[in-house]
């Protein structure tokens, strides 16, 4: 008999696929790309499958055959290219719910949700889990919601990982904020919640917050994570709320386009009112959180992931530019540009190369504005540069010469996709 663990692939999902490993229970992770997870926990069995596509309770039936709890660690925090909040956190749910009241056994489901009293927020992300949640709660399927307030550890992801790149950057510490109240709970434990829920030492039909004792402010974490990654102090920088919403109007357009920045709109608003305890619901505290992180110090790729955390997206966007400007700029004049092919080409074969490789250039450099297309893109960019320099050289060798370096200057570039693709990545 086996645990299937839905969200294996994400920062909790995880830390509870290998706690529950250590325990001695058989897991079986299900993400929507299992490949690194794979790599990393290969004694666990693993599924490929998208819930986007788990819509209805005979999606799910085949993968409940043998299973005695079923952990939802996935989630979703607004809509975008890859994620849709309603199918994801509500109909899949829902769907699941079903399929396991047909069991004649049926299994234990655990929802990872959210603090309750984040609703206040107005947000999707917790309209989706609440209509879940409750729907959960009164299906009578043997069932436990635990919900951990701002979850932490010695990865980062999303969130956190913002407050790490805040944290490092150089003589001050620039927060918006401030002083809202940031519960964390670190993964640990709340992974070690769910291994006490799947042994029966939490009774089913519990609903509880997971908390870390003492709640914090935004500014007091922030110089936590500072003197962790081995910076001295700094002065906070008192930004301005109404910043914010600039950043997340950009933030969200980069979601629709598949990348999931923690500045999206959603992520503003809750940290708006805070992450505090909810006063009206039974709360199960963990040991303090920074305890824990103080016990596993920091190391130099730490800080190289947080100050590159930030430069990031100014890498992708500066790549995206300078291929569409390298495009549009001989594309104002292509006969003119087309006559730098010298002699060595007809004119109409070189006024067909130039426009050709104008196209190209613009569509690479757009291509990567796209999450799902980036990495080819970026690929792409490669390959074209590397062609751009040996047509370059064999056709009209005296441009290495040119005082504007046309071919030298694609060497830098070549260097900055190759640094980009390394920071690709999301998790």
């Amino acid at each position: 008999m086996t645990i299937l663990i839905l969200g294996a692939t994400g920062f909790i999902g995880q830390q509870v696929l290998l706690t529950l490993s250590q325990a001695g229970h058989p897991v079986t992770g299900l993400g929507r790309d299992t490949t690194q997870a794979g790599a990393r926990f290969s004694a666990a069995t693993w599924i490929a499958r998208d819930l986007r596509t788990l819509q209805q309770a005979a999606d799910w039936l085949p993968l409940l055959d043998g299973v005695t709890a079923v952990i939802n660690c996935a989630g979703a925090l607004q809509d975008g290219l890859r994620d849709d909040l309603v199918a994801v956190q509500r109909d899949a749910m829902l769907a699941l719910q079903q399929a396991v009241a047909t069991r004649a056994m049926p299994p234990l489901l655990i929802q990872i949700s959210a603090p309750e009293n984040l609703a206040s927020a107005g947000t999707a992300f917790m309209a989706t889990k609440l209509e879940a949640d409750r729907a959960l709660a009164a299906s009578g399927i043997p069932h436990i919601i635990l919900r951990p307030t701002v979850v932490v550890g010695r990865n980062a992801y999303g969130g956190t990982a913002l407050l790490r790149a805040i944290a490092s950057v150089p003589g001050v510490l620039p927060l918006v904020d401030a002083e809202s109240p940031m519960n964390v709970v670190h993964v640990h434990d709340v992974a070690q919640a769910v291994v006490d829920a799947v042994e029966g030492r939490i009774a089913p039909g519990s609903d509880l917050v997971l908390a870390g004792e003492p709640t914090r402010s935004v500014e007091q974490m922030a110089r936590f994570y500072r003197r962790w990654l081995g910076l001295a102090d700094a002065p906070v920088m008192r930004l301005p709320s109404t910043l914010a919403r600039p950043l997340s109007i950009a933030a969200d357009l980069a979601g629709r386009l598949g990348w999931r920045s923690p500045l999206r709109s959603t992520s503003i608003r809750i940290s708006g009112i805070g992450v505090a305890l909810d006063e009206g619901r039974r709360t199960l505290t963990a040991p303090d959180p920074t305890l824990r992180l103080a016990t596993e110090p920091a190391a130099v790729q730490d800080l190289w992931f947080a100050r590159l955390y930030l430069l990031k997206p100014l890498m992708i966007l500066t790549l995206s530019l300078f291929w569409i400007v390298s495009g549009l700029v001989p594309l104002l004049d292509p006969v003119t540009t087309s006559l730098r092919f010298g002699a060595s080409m007809s004119e109409v074969t070189a006024f067909t190369v130039t426009i050709f490789t104008s196209l190209l250039d613009i569509a690479l450099g757009l291509a990567i504005l796209v999450q799902p297309w980036a990495k080819r893109a970026m690929l792409g960019m490669i390959a074209v540069s590397i062609a751009y320099l040996a047509g370059g050289t064999l056709i009209e060798p005296t441009l290495w010469l040119d005082p504007l370096g046309p071919l030298v200057k694609v060497l830098p570039s070549i260097l900055l996709t190759l640094a980009t693709l390394a920071v690709l990545e999301e998790r």
